[in-house]
């Protein structure tokens, strides 16, 4: 059974329950999935990592949550990069901040595109100030994406 690992940065707990949500329709598709909350690089490795999604809530002025932005900077400084990852991602945000909407997901699809990774399909961004719940946009975007990118195994 191939291991999907959703990667967690949440402040509030928005991210969390995104990721909970949206766990057994992967479960229903065939995967094994591992929510982690407090990811560190030794996570993310090719062996135990057939694919990622990764839900990025978006704090201050477009920063990473405090217990992700270690996450993200090692990633910042892996080498040779992350050329076998696939991944998936959605982003939390609030357009109310103007220009750091949704920055943290930005900045992370940015950094891991410039390791190798690829994103499969489109990052999703959910907005605060249009959706109350942030799992009624993650869900029929993750069936869709399961269904788009044939993600379907079982």
């Amino acid at each position: 059974m191939p291991m999907l690992k959703i990667f967690v940065g949440t402040m509030y707990g928005g991210a969390l329950d995104v990721a909970e949500q949206v766990k057994p329709l992967f479960e229903e598709a065939g995967h094994e999935v591992a929510i982690l909350e407090n990811p560190t690089l030794g996570d993310l490795d090719a062996a135990t990592t057939d694919l990622a999604l990764f839900c990025v809530s978006t704090t201050g002025n477009g920063d990473y949550p405090g217990t992700f932005a270690p996450f993200a900077n090692s990633i910042a400084e892996k080498s040779p990069g992350l050329g076998w990852l696939r991944y998936g991602l959605i982003a939390l945000g609030d357009s109310s901040y103007g220009e750091t909407f949704c920055g943290a997901g930005r900045q992370l699809d940015e950094l891991l595109a410039g390791q190798g990774a690829q994103r499969l399909g489109e990052r999703l961004e959910v907005d605060a100030m249009e959706t109350f719940m942030a799992d009624d946009a993650a869900l029929p975007w993750v069936e869709e994406w399961i269904e788009s990118q044939r993600l379907k195994v079982a």
